[in-house]
């Protein structure tokens, strides 16, 4: 038997594994990972996930802001989702008030501290978006 954590091991082999597919893995962070994916047009978003599927149903807005609230709840166990979440929000047409009550709303069922980390986010998106 091994004195070796079996979870450290999995991940040691699937770090090795990647570097062996693509050095530049080697130094690879989640974090800005969601720049990798463009901000959908509005259009596109109301087609997709608002009212083209459903007319009499939910706009791309408020399902957004749905899944903007269960990501809250998740922590900073979803910053990229969160970042992105947020940017698209921006392009549906939320209001930064709309967004910031969606994740303070959250703080009830996930608590301040994953209420506190989506706002952090949230505040890093929209801070950015203005200086651009």
């Amino acid at each position: 038997m091994t004195d070796q954590n079996p979870f450290e091991a999995m991940m040691k082999m699937g770090q090795d594994w990647a570097k062996a597919m693509n050095p530049a893995l080697e130094s690879f962070t989640p974090k800005g990972f969601e720049a990798l994916f463009p901000t959908m047009p509005k259009d596109l978003m109301e087609t997709f996930m608002g009212k083209g599927l459903n007319p009499e149903g939910l706009d791309a807005k408020t399902r957004l802001l749905l899944t903007l609230a269960g990501l809250t709840v998740l922590g900073a166990q979803a910053e990229a989702q969160i970042r992105l979440t947020v940017r698209h929000l921006v392009e549906a047409g939320a209001t930064k008030q709309e967004i910031a009550e969606t994740i303070a709303q959250m703080g009830m069922f996930g608590g301040v501290p994953a209420m506190t980390k989506a706002m952090e986010l949230a505040t890093e998106v929209l801070e950015k978006d203005e200086t651009e």
